[in-house]
């Protein structure tokens, strides 16, 4: 899949609004086309299980597209070459997740209380994004950027879609090259949220790594088309705060006689809770929107429409 998307992206251009639904459309078909092979080949609890990671990977993702939105505003990264720093960012995306579901399933298969510490953190973590307001994505307060600059000979230019250029008969890395590191850098810190939350759902690792690719594929194509519309989901952090907190009190009371929850409850919370919250942010942004409009209106002398 990633073969495809190279050779179909081979050249670097604006990716337009059309371009993008229809790539989210072929990345969100392949995941489902996925499920439903699980569906035949292990049957249904698997499916399900499968499902409700892929959703929950697919809802916090749209978090991980307004920061990238914010960090590609602040490098001022060219429009035709943002989709290159996203298919490096997401293959780096893909690494560090599969070491983080490794390491996260044997301990909780081996320690009986990383349930309850992981448990305690995602419901910190729920708290924490429900209260807070935009993240805080200062790549200049980046450690691992900040380290990069230390390390690396950088130059502050960009240099077409070149990672790395020679300048001054030296070989520096160029801004293109620091972006990806901070774009690798912030997702790292939503890497261990997710995986964290879709590990309260399963722990079979294959299910648990395939939730996540399928989800971590497409998110190229969703940041092309919610980059510009991510105003209107601004009551969506809300509903992804109680996913966190309700995947951390799943692992807390699969640790007590309670057990684990069944798998269809947490499918249809996922459902549920990701239906209300992205129509409470359309109904709210329908409602802004009215009274602008309104105010508008009144401000005009002969009152009439904008």
């Amino acid at each position: 899949m990633l073969a495809v998307d190279v050779f179909s992206h081979r050249d670097n251009h604006v990716i337009e609004l059309r371009e993008a639904l229809v790539w989210s459309a072929v990345w969100v078909g392949a995941g489902v086309l996925f499920g439903l092979l699980v569906w035949a080949w292990r049957g249904g609890e698997p499916a399900i299980a499968y499902f409700s990671g892929y959703l929950l990977e697919k809802a916090l993702s749209v978090d991980n597209v307004f920061v990238f939105a914010l960090l590609f505003g602040y490098f001022r990264v060219p429009s035709q070459y943002q989709h290159k720093v996203l298919f490096w960012g997401v293959l780096g995306a893909l690494v560090f997740r599969l070491l983080f579901i490794l390491a996260g399933a044997q301990l909780l298969n081996r320690l009986a209380w990383a349930g309850a510490v992981l448990g305690g953190f995602l419901i910190w973590t729920g708290w924490r994004l429900a209260v807070r307001g935009e993240p805080d994505v200062d790549p200049e307060r980046n450690v691992v950027v900040r380290l990069f600059r230390r390390v690396a000979p950088t130059d502050p230019n960009y240099h077409g879609d070149r990672f790395t250029a020679r300048v001054a008969g030296r070989r520096r890395a160029t801004l293109l090259l620091v972006a990806l590191v901070a774009i690798e850098a912030t997702d790292v810190v939503f890497a261990i949220d997710s995986v964290a939350a879709i590990l309260a759902i399963t722990t079979n690792t294959f299910l648990v790594w395939t939730a996540n690719a399928f989800a971590v594929l497409g998110l190229r194509s969703l940041y092309f088309c919610l980059a510009g519309l991510l105003r209107h989901f601004g009551h969506l952090r809300y509903g992804l705060a109680v996913l966190l907190a309700f995947a951390g009190l799943k692992l807390i009371l699969a640790e007590t006689p309670v057990g684990k929850l069944p798998l269809w409850l947490t499918f249809a919370v996922v459902v549920l809770t990701l239906s209300v919250s992205i129509g409470w942010s359309v109904l709210a942004a329908r409602r802004r929107r009215s009274r602008a409009s309104g105010r508008s209106a009144r401000r005009r002398p002969d009152g009439g429409p904008h």
